[in-house]
């Protein structure tokens, strides 16, 4: 059945559908998260938005370096499932500390900032993972439908939030995405029991990734991929950014109340997510074997353009959602798959480290600085419509890098040997 939507060998069939239902856990948690941190940012204020992204890049510079110190140390197969329990911890004590109605203002800001370190720290982490287990050739043909294991778990997520926030309660949601935190970790531990190396890599996966805890920023700055990766990234969350400001801003004045603002949010996330799934389903797998990584790393670029110019023109909710759900979907569907096959051909130490680096530190450093920058320009009076036409040209620059990208992986690809193998041929 599987074989009918996705290129998928026998051999691969296993790793693939637990992939999958990982990804599923994962995304579907923080699905349920999201609109509960969104409406906590709009509650308190838009104009705190830029603060409350200034303290999540401060912490994923004490964050990304400990995790460094953690992969140096210890094998993944440890590693991945402790750092996702040490953020189930987390959950529990913040929806403890909700509970108890203590000084909820701050906790609420405090709630925003750990969601915005969680939701980019365990999806990095996933990718890292995956680029560990599959190389570039298997990353073409599977990570779409591995990515799409996330949709589903983003289409759900909002689901039962719209379902089950106002007879339960939004806190106690909290608790299910603590359960499948739980089992995201329980994937980690049978991937890494299924996956074997052929020769000469046989056993490297399984051992700590060594060198320094700063050592990821020392290979991205020696490397014009990762500086391209970077710069890619840095863009595509400076636009992410314009974006969501624009939106707490659109949701703001359309929807008043916590529950309204939380279900505006919702509905969002669910027509993004309806549009991914269908095209990383059926589309994605055999797209970018065909027609290549620049055509699947060119597309949000591009409807990132199209989208805020459209949206200086009519700057409403329904164009905001149009807008969001074909750019979203052409990211998670398109782009980011073809991302992570880049990181499929780089050493372990980059994959870990400085992979964890641009998808952490970058993205949030491009956060707060991209929040001011979009405070200063609104202070200044220059409105919705200008602020959209403000990020044309950067979504012009991070389209020309894209396809730099795309070009450079094409030209130095090194030659690929299968690492995914069933549990019983890595028994003989």
């Amino acid at each position: 059945m599987l074989k009918r939507f996705v290129n998928v060998k026998d051999e691969e069939v296993g790793s693939v559908l637990l992939s999958f239902v990982y990804f599923f856990t994962l995304m579907c948690g923080y699905a349920i998260l999201k609109p509960l941190r969104d409406e906590m940012a709009t509650a308190g204020g838009v104009k705190n938005v830029p603060w409350l992204f200034t303290a999540t890049f401060v912490v994923m510079l004490v964050a990304v370096p400990a995790f460094s110190a953690l992969v140096a140390r210890w094998p993944r197969q440890r590693v991945i499932p402790l750092v996702y329990r040490f953020f189930l911890l987390n959950l529990l004590a913040f929806f403890g500390v909700l509970k108890l109605g203590v000084a909820r203002d701050e906790v609420a800001r405090a709630f925003f900032v750990w969601v915005s370190v969680y939701n980019l720290f365990v999806v990095s982490v996933f990718w890292s993972f995956m680029a560990d287990l599959f190389v570039s050739e298997q990353g073409r043909r599977l990570f779409g439908f591995i990515a799409a294991g996330g949709t589903a778990g983003m289409l759900v997520g909002p689901f039962l939030v719209k379902l089950l926030a106002e007879p339960l309660g939004a806190t106690h949601l909290m608790l299910l995405t603590a359960v499948l935190l739980e089992g995201s970790a329980r994937c980690v531990r049978l991937l890494s029991r299924r996956a074997t190396l052929v020769q000469p890599r046989a056993g490297a996966t399984e051992a700590p990734v060594g060198g320094g805890v700063f050592a990821g920023l020392r290979l991205l700055f020696s490397s014009p991929l990762l500086l391209g990766l970077a710069l890619q990234m840095l863009l595509y969350a400076a636009t992410s950014t314009f974006l969501y400001n624009q939106q707490a801003h659109i949701v703001d004045k359309v929807a008043s109340g916590a529950n309204a603002r939380a279900a505006a949010f919702a509905d969002i996330d669910f027509w993004v997510q309806v549009l991914t799934l269908v095209l990383q389903t059926v589309v994605t797998g055999r797209l970018i074997p065909r027609f290549g990584l620049g055509a699947a790393l060119a597309m949000a670029p591009l409807l990132t353009a199209l989208g805020f110019a459209g949206l200086a023109v009519v700057p409403s909710l329904g164009v905001l959602i149009g807008f969001k759900s074909l750019r979203n979907a052409s990211h998670y569907a398109f782009e980011r798959p073809g991302r992570e096959i880049l990181f499929t051909s780089v050493d372990r130490e980059t994959k870990y480290k400085s992979k964890g680096f641009i998808d952490t530190v970058v993205y949030r450093g491009s956060d707060s600085v991209s929040a001011w920058m979009y405070t200063g320009l609104d202070t200044l009076g220059l409105g919705t419509a200008g602020l959209a036409l403000a990020a044309v040209p950067v979504a012009g620059l991070w389209l020309a890098v894209s396809l730099w990208l795309a070009r450079h992986q094409r030209t130095s690809a090194p030659a690929e040997a299968p690492v995914l193998a069933p549990a019983a041929d890595a028994a003989r």
